[in-house]
């Protein structure tokens, strides 16, 4: 099975959590042993995303291959049996005859609350929702377990439906070592316990009510420790308040974040899948976590709540650092993700392709 994997979101500013999943993917799709099968392919100037999968580009920069991947395959020909779409801006056309066009589908969030996008946004998503559904040879791999039954309701075909995990393993990434992690925070003050907020710094991920629920919840709950908020700035203004911004981090920093911190707060307004409660679950620590987020969805060891409620917020940070965090505790929580791991990702995937 040869395939080719379009892979322009690792060439934009913010990647996200389409970014993760892509990468994420390569390095499953490696660790299963199928790389010499995998080609990727990017924008002009692109380089290749994975040390063991070829790569090659388009005659085009990344701006006129949003605009026109959804008409025009920049890039797509040789031999090939797959050509997969691991964003919406493409590819979903062309190829040899035979070819199986598959697209994944990370979220509706421009239906759900379209407020919390641009127009600009709302447009471009949803016309690109469209022609993937007026395409019936195109087999939709949704990433959130919420999504097949939504995309039944708008009457996509239940055989051009594929539901795949995400992961959360990082076997190539070393997490940083509990001094490293203390040192980086005590250069921006923070000595102690903290808790964590990993996202982009976007409306949607409802920080200012995190940062009040935080500030009511630590009167209370000195152990909970200052606000912790790592990721990048996107679009909107967003006041984070007394809480210390670290900004875009390195992973192994992150994941030692993850693992020193006293909870993982993540309450967004919507979301499509949510990665960081899943990746500090992994890491043995305490989530708390917006009943938006469809990753913690059934997960017993997550604290839900409602992302409109200051209060709940903050009494779900009380109850996140009263479960303890002895080393049962962290081990059942590491259990209730085990198998969101990139192999069963790349697995689902092959599963689809097939």
């Amino acid at each position: 099975m040869r395939v080719l994997l379009g892979v322009d979101q690792l060439s934009r500013p913010q990647p996200g959590g389409i970014g993760s999943y892509v990468t994420g993917l390569l390095r499953g799709l490696a660790e299963v042993g199928v790389a010499s099968s995998i080609t990727t392919l990017g924008p002009r100037g692109s380089r290749a995303p994975h040390p063991l999968i070829a790569h090659r580009t388009t005659p085009v920069g990344l701006t006129l291959l949003t605009k026109t991947w959804s008409r025009w395959p920049w890039g797509v020909g040789g031999e090939l049996d797959v050509l997969h779409a691991t964003s919406m801006a493409g590819p979903f056309g062309g190829g040899p005859r035979g070819v199986r066009h598959t697209a994944a589908l990370h979220d509706l969030l421009w239906r759900d609350a379209p407020e919390l996008s641009t127009p600009r946004g709302v447009a471009f998503h949803e016309a690109r929702l469209q022609r993937i559904i007026r395409d019936e040879s195109i087999r939709i791999i949704a990433s959130s377990p919420l999504l097949p039954d939504r995309l039944r309701e708008l009457g996509v075909a239940e055989e051009r439906i594929v539901l795949t995990r995400l992961g959360v393993d990082e076997a190539d990434v070393a997490a940083a070592t509990r001094d490293e992690v203390r040192e980086v925070l005590h250069q921006r003050g923070v000595d102690g316990p903290f808790t964590l907020s990993v996202g982009t710094l976007e409306p949607r991920k409802n920080i200012p009510t995190l940062v009040e629920a935080h500030r009511r919840a630590r009167r209370e709950v000195p152990d909970l420790g200052p606000l912790v908020l790592v990721g990048p700035t996107g679009w909107g203004d967003v006041e984070v308040g007394d809480a210390v911004a670290l900004g875009r981090q390195s992973r192994d920093l992150l994941l030692g974040l993850f693992r020193e911190a006293a909870v993982v707060a993540y309450v967004p307004l919507s979301e499509g899948f949510g990665l960081p409660p899943v990746e500090a679950l992994h890491q043995g620590t305490a989530v708390v976590a917006s009943t938006t987020v469809p990753s913690v969805a059934r997960n017993e060891r997550a604290v839900r709540v409602s992302p409109h409620d200051v209060d709940e917020v903050a009494d779900g940070l009380r109850r996140a650092v009263a479960e303890g965090n002895d080393a049962s505790l962290r081990e059942s929580r590491r259990l209730s993700v085990a198998d969101l791991t990139w192999a069963n990702c790349a697995r689902d995937h092959l599963a689809a392709w097939s």
